[in-house]
């Protein structure tokens, strides 16, 4: 028998949980549109809408105020991005440092460890499906850092970040590809391997950009061998000319465990009028004949819980709502909204011994911006891209093709919701290197005076 709407399930498990608001967020969701309201009139552009997350229809005037743009800034920025409305804007578009943060997108990528216990204990458990319980609520912890309303730096084809000292795990993630940007990572401990080929497609809407996550995630739990893939929802950031920038993540996220067939269906609800259903999550756990067996709730900026539910998703009488997962506490008014663990992302404290000179944490346009030196970020930055720009150049007249060097190009293709991925796939080679340097008895030197942000692969070829 097909389970009650999870909402309806979330709101008789908890009269004061996050239930409650989903149903309220499913009443109030044909008022959505009228959280919106034209800036055209008001500023003298056209088309462009500026979105309240906190409710309201009469006040776009005031809330376009709230940007981070001087109006010179975004006045020359539109003129800029004005032809590019409907585009994917992922690649083609040089945008100025004010709207970045100093990390790079492998960087964001390495965040998603910070809770990287949850894998852990989904390879100790027993219960199949508490294991997807504790996998779905690790994949839901990274949201919390997704809201940030900066962009991180693109990384340089052959860009690499390396991450240890944290849940004795191995992290590396390299650039794989400039055109279209393609970014692989693999992280592995005692308990789990995690193998991530990520590729992002964008839509720009004028004063908002839809993001659309085409990549394929698999973590492989070791006690048992099973095998997890995940397909995410897709995101929007609105607001990014006029108004305060904000993230809302809306639509389904999957989780299939393919060894067994049983999965985690999760709904995150849109942001809804007076900001009813923003952050909220409901869902189930289903076994193979795609029966619940668990209910999941909760909001993905807080706390996730779970409770076992019959087969039409009602809680079982006896049973309770546990937690499975809670935000860490965060730091107080950070300028960029870093977490404890993305100032540890950013910081040498997680580097290796004889780190890359190819680490994003050396990029020079990321550690001016750092230090707030905006004019200096903005030089470097544009010195990063001509440089690549220039390498790519030498390398095509030379007939040399680049190729990454700690992932492989497969030929499998996998289909997702938003296009086809070319896989890539950890070789093993970073294993042996990272083995090597932490046996050759060599201090950790991951001084950046003394290493220069060097990831090109063909600055001195010669013809063969």
């Amino acid at each position: 028998m097909a389970p009650k709407d999870p909402k309806h399930a979330a709101a008789a498990a908890s009269n004061s949980g996050s239930g409650f608001f989903s149903s309220l967020a499913s009443s109030l969701s044909n008022f959505g549109s009228a959280l919106s309201k034209s800036v055209n009139g008001i500023m003298g552009y056209e088309g462009l809408e500026v979105v309240n997350p906190e409710g309201g229809t009469d006040d776009a005037a005031e809330e376009a105020k709230k940007g981070r743009w001087k109006q010179e800034d975004r006045d020359s920025y539109w003129k800029m991005m004005q032809k590019y409305i409907g585009s994917d804007v992922t690649s083609m578009v040089t945008l100025p440092v004010i709207i970045f943060e100093p990390m790079t997108n492998l960087q964001r990528m390495a965040e998603l460890m910070e809770y990287s216990y949850l894998l852990d204990m989904a390879d100790e458990t027993e219960d199949p499906y508490m294991r997807l319980v504790y996998a779905s609520s690790f994949f839901i912890s990274v949201y919390f850092a997704y809201q940030r309303t900066w962009k991180p730096f693109n990384p340089i084809l052959g860009e690499t970040y390396e991450m240890v000292n944290h849940g004795g795990l191995t992290f590396i993630a390299e650039q794989v590809s400039h055109h279209p940007p393609m970014s692989a990572g693999h992280a592995e401990n005692d308990h789990f391997t995690y193998d991530v080929t990520s590729k992002l497609k964008t839509k720009f809407l004028g004063n908002s950009v839809d993001v659309y996550p085409v990549g394929r995630t698999r973590v492989t739990l070791k006690r048992d061998g099973v095998v997890l893939d995940l397909v995410p929802p897709p995101t929007k950031a609105s607001n990014l000319i006029f108004g305060r920038t904000w993230i809302d993540t809306a639509g389904e996220m999957v989780l299939t465990n393919m060894t067994t067939g049983d999965k985690v269906v999760l709904y995150f609800q849109p942001c809804s009028w007076f900001g009813a259903g923003r952050y909220e999550v409901d869902g189930y756990v289903y076994n193979a004949s795609d029966e619940p067996k668990i209910l999941i709730t909760g909001k993905w900026n807080e706390v996730m819980s779970y409770q076992p539910c019959d087969s039409e998703g009602e809680p079982l009488p006896g049973t309770e709502m546990k937690e499975s997962w809670r935000i860490a506490e965060a730091p107080k008014n950070d300028k960029f909204q870093y977490t404890h663990f993305a100032h540890k992302v950013n910081s040498f404290d997680t580097a290796p011994k004889k780190l890359l000179a190819s680490d994003s944490r050396l990029r020079p346009d990321r550690m001016a911006l750092e230090k707030g030196d905006l004019s200096t970020s903005g030089n470097e930055k544009s010195s990063l891209e001509e440089r690549q720009r220039a390498e790519k150049r030498n390398r095509e007249a030379k007939g040399h093709k680049f190729v990454s060097r700690w992932f492989d190009l497969t030929e499998e293709v996998t289909p997702t919701p938003w296009g086809d991925l070319e896989v890539y796939q950890y070789n093993g080679k970073y294993s042996t290197h990272r083995s090597e340097m932490d046996s050759s008895g060599c201090n950790n030197e991951p001084d950046s005076s003394r290493t220069e942000f060097n990831p090109w692969q063909y600055d001195n070829l010669v013809a063969e």
